[in-house]
C-alpha cells in the first residue's frame, strides 16, 4: 500500500478521537519508529509504497490508538530531556512540565556547593522510568544522584533507562509514605509525587484513565497532600543545612503546597508556572 494511503486511513480512523495534529503526531512518531522514515518522506516521495511486512505494525498500532493506548506506550518509548526512555504502563509517560522541573534543578545545582571539596548528592522521590534521575545524573556528571520508587517494576525500567543512558544511580526501593531509612547528606531533593485528585479525574482523557499507573498519578481529595507532607518531612532529616528541595504541584493547591513547605521549616520558598502558565513546580530551602 501506499504510505500516503495509510496516512489517510489514519485519519479517517482517527480523527474523531484526536485532533487531527495530534493523529499527524502519531503517523510521523510510528513510521519513524517502524520504518526509520522521517516526516518529509511524503513530501519527497509520495508514492512511496510499502511491503506487507512494512504496513503490519503500522496497521497494528492504529488497532492500540482506537482503543486510545498511549503512542509512547505503543512504541514502549519516549523522549525526555533529549534522552530515550523506555515506558510502559508501570510507569507515567513523562511530560514536558517534568523537563521543566529538571531545568530549574540543574540551574539551582550549577550555583555550587558550599564545600567544593565533595560531590553533590541529589535524591529523586518516585522516580517511576527515572526521567529525573537519569536526566540528573547526565547533566550532572559530577553529581552522585539516587532514586527511590515503591514500585519494583518501575525500579528495574528505571535501571534500564540509566544502563542505556550510561549514567551511574543508586536505586532505592522503598515507599516514602513508611520509609524509616536515614541515607541522609543530600543536596537537593527533588520529587513530582501523585498529586491529582479524585475530583480532577473528569478534565483527563481516556488514554491517561485507562493506561496510566493509578498509583503514580491519584491521591484523595481528603488528603491530596499527604506525599508532600511526607517527603517534606523526610527532606528535613536527611537534606543537608541549607539543602534544597524542589516538587512538581498540583496548580490548585500551589498555594497549600507553599504552605506545607513553610510548616517543615523551609525558607526562601518559591513557586513557578510551567509552559502552560500553571502553578506547577516549587522549591524550598531549609532553614
Amino acid at each position: 500500500m501506499v504510505l500516503k494511503e495509510i496516512k489517510h486511513i489514519y485519519h479517517k480512523e482517527l480523527d474523531g478521537l484526536y485532533p487531527k495534529e495530534e493523529v499527524d503526531s502519531f503517523f510521523y512518531l510510528l513510521i519513524e519508529h517502524y520504518l526509520q522514515l522521517q516526516r518529509f518522506v511524503l513530501a519527497v516521495q509520495p508514492n512511496l509504497t510499502l511491503t506487507k511486512e512494512e504496513e503490519q505494525p503500522l496497521f497494528e498500532a492504529l488497532s492500540e490508538l482506537r482503543l486510545q493506548r498511549p503512542v509512547q506506550y505503543i512504541m514502549g518509548k519516549t523522549s525526555f530531556m533529549d534522552l530515550d526512555f523506555e515506558v510502559d504502563e508501570n510507569v507515567l509517560i513523562p511530560r514536558p512540565e517534568t523537563e521543566e522541573l529538571v531545568r530549574w534543578v540543574v540551574d539551582e545545582a550549577k550555583l555550587g556547593l558550599p564545600n567544593e571539596k565533595r560531590k553533590l548528592r541529589i535524591l529523586d522521590i518516585g522516580t517511576g522510568s527515572g526521567c529525573i534521575a537519569v536526566s540528573l545524573a547526565k547533566l550532572l556528571p559530577e553529581a552522585e544522584v539516587y532514586a527511590l520508587d515503591v514500585s519494583g517494576e518501575a525500579l528495574e525500567i528505571a535501571k534500564r533507562n540509566a544502563r542505556s543512558n550510561s549514567v551511574e544511580i543508586g536505586f532505592i526501593h522503598a515507599d516514602i509514605l513508611n520509609y524509616d531509612g536515614r541515607p541522609g547528606g543530600f543536596d537537593i531533593i527533588v520529587s513530582n509525587p501523585p498529586y491529582v485528585r479524585e475530583l480532577e479525574k473528569k478534565e483527563m482523557h481516556k488514554n491517561v484513565l485507562e493506561h496510566e499507573p493509578d498509583l503514580a498519578l491519584f491521591v484523595s481529595d481528603e488528603n491530596p497532600l499527604v506525599f508532600y507532607s511526607a517527603i517534606s518531612k523526610f527532606a528535613q532529616h536527611n537534606l543537608v543545612e541549607k539543602g534544597k528541595l524542589f516538587f512538581e504541584i498540583n496548580q490548585y493547591l500551589a498555594k497549600e503546597t507553599a504552605a506545607l513547605l513553610r510548616q517543615h521549616n523551609f525558607l526562601e520558598i518559591e513557586v513557578r508556572k510551567d509552559i502552560f502558565g500553571n502553578d506547577r513546580m516549587a522549591k524550598g530551602v531549609l532553614g
